[in-house]
């Protein structure tokens, strides 16, 4: 959240170690710019009856005097098998002057929700933002599962101390349970201006909201683009099948995000988890484990589809040195090198143009919903028409490590071409134990028009990080070298395909480290 000039990121953190456990707290750190962090003491950790078991995932709210007010999911008790007791509770800041929040309270009333006699009460968690409807009272949802159904309930309250559940849930679905959801409005197609919860209830232009799910047995987070009924608190997707193809912020390894409204320049902004690809007890050795991804700004797509999704431009103050290229052509089976002084940590801004799509491979579509299966099939080396084009990051010199970020083109289907995107980690690194998979989702571009795609990476040591065709498909993934590390990292444009691809501009910035202190 925003708040007296501060940007607040509150997080799952163990203060015993890199282990999920009771030991959970809400980890604080506060910035100026999204970029540059200080870290505080811990906004809330266990200390009631309704959270003794840690203080695990939820959100925050402005309220309308400008308070702040947390929502989050405590364990209570352990019931049998290690199963838990999920209830919410509420924290307010001790003193609302300090723009730093370091100190907040827990009211005597705790838990504010808990769950109904029938729910699953080892599935009750993550409290969304509240907002307030046309009838001025407060709405929040709770994550939750039913026979194999994910649902998100809506809870109502007057006076933010007593919360009822509302009969129907705001939406739910075939997937199991739904953790950590998200619901927010958005402005019209191609409006890149963020729009706050209440300004819903204040009758002010939106256009389309978009509600999020976390799967925890697929780790990924699923969303989609609808419509929502305030009358009611019902919301009904656009796509009648999107509950079981729904589209997802990021193709790679992203998880348990959140957004937030920032007033201080009018837009949407999310944050995702960033977990390991490495071992736990690399985990425990290392004494730290997952991240957090650069901030994104989130907006609606001129078509109105899906979101777009770019790096906030405060990422942009940490570059320098760049390296640039022009219409430089890519021969059938070729590379090259960007030579740069420091890949390790980059910010890659490349257009690539395809002369022709007359060799580009014929599209099998029953891969129409399974852009990774694709992928798999046919990775950064397995050679094609119209590519696989695009770059190796945290290279090795030999090419012995590389990590593939790259484009293949397949003929129309249903009258345009199909554009798939990958990330391949399969020759990340020589360490064993580590996972190493390839990830792909495909991008909805108009390839034919202009003849050409862009691509950004972002890449910092463990973390690549990519937006296809300006944010319209995303992919993270997680990697450690072995070999590629330091000034040992080199960053490579590659073309395996049979069609003469052109680097019509890239430039590539090396990156300053961010400031963090404590």
């Amino acid at each position: 959240m925003y708040y007296k000039g501060w940007y607040h990121l509150f997080y799952q953190y163990n203060p015993n170690g890199a282990a999920w456990d009771r030991s959970i707290v809400w980890g604080h750190s506060v910035s100026r710019d999204l970029v540059n962090w200080m870290t505080l003491e811990p906004a809330i950790s266990p200390s009631i009856d309704s959270d003794r078991f840690g203080c695990w995932s939820g959100s925050a709210t402005i309220l309308p005097d400008g308070t702040p007010m947390i929502v989050y999911t405590g364990i209570n008790r352990i019931q049998g098998n290690d199963t838990n007791y999920q209830v919410q509770n509420v924290a307010y800041p001790k003193n609302a002057s300090d723009p730093l929040l370091r100190e907040w309270v827990k009211p005597a009333y705790n838990p504010v929700i808990s769950p109904d006699a029938g729910l699953n009460a080892t599935q009750f968690r993550d409290p969304t933002t509240a907002w307030r409807g046309p009838d001025r009272r407060w709405r929040l949802l709770v994550g939750n599962e039913d026979g194999q159904v994910g649902r998100a309930l809506v809870y109502r309250s007057s006076d933010l101390k007593t919360w009822e559940r509302a009969a129907e849930p705001l939406h739910s679905a075939a997937t199991a349970m739904w953790e950590c959801p998200d619901f927010y409005p958005v402005a019209a197609a191609g409006n890149e201006n963020g729009v706050d919860l209440d300004d819903v209830a204040s009758g002010a232009a939106v256009a389309k909201h978009v509600l999020k799910s976390s799967l925890p047995f697929l780790w990924n987070d699923y969303y989609t683009v609808g419509t929502y009924d305030a009358g009611v608190d019902r919301y009904v997707p656009e796509d009648p099948s999107g509950d079981y193809n729904r589209i997802r912020y990021d193709y790679g390894t992203f998880y348990a995000s959140k957004t937030f409204y920032d007033p201080a320049r009018k837009r949407r902004v999310l944050w995702g988890w960033v977990n390991e690809s490495d071992t736990a007890a690399a985990d425990a050795t290392k004494g730290w484990a997952g991240i957090q991804a650069v901030p994104r700004k989130v907006w609606l797509d001129a078509g109105g589809k899906q979101l777009v999704q770019w790096p906030v431009e405060e990422v942009e103050s940490l570059r320098g040195n760049p390296t640039m290229v022009s219409d430089k052509v890519v021969k059938a089976g070729k590379h090259f090198e960007i030579k740069m002084y420091e890949a390790a940590q980059a910010d890659v801004e490349v257009v690539f143009e395809i002369p022709s799509l007359e060799k580009a491979e014929p599209f099998d579509p029953s891969f129409s919903n399974d852009a990774q299966k694709l992928c798999n099939m046919k990775g950064a080396d397995v050679g094609g028409g119209v590519g696989p084009f695009g770059l190796w990051v945290l290279a090795s010199a030999d090419l012995e490590e590389r990590t593939a970020v790259f484009f293949r083109v397949f003929k129309a289907y249903d009258g345009k071409p199909v554009v798939l995107m990958c990330s391949d980690t399969t020759k990340s690194s020589l360490s064993p134990d580590l996972y190493k998979p390839r990830v792909a989702g495909y991008v909805d571009t108009d390839i034919i028009t202009n003849g050409k795609i862009s691509l950004r990476t972002l890449i910092d040591r463990s973390v690549v990080e990519s937006f296809g065709a300006g944010g319209m498909t995303c992919i993270l993934s997680r990697v450690y070298p072995s070999l590629a590390t330091g000034r040992n990292v080199h960053l490579f444009a590659f073309n395996n395909g049979e069609e003469d691809i052109k680097v019509h501009h890239l430039t590539a910035w090396e990156m300053n480290n961010a400031q963090f202190t404590e």
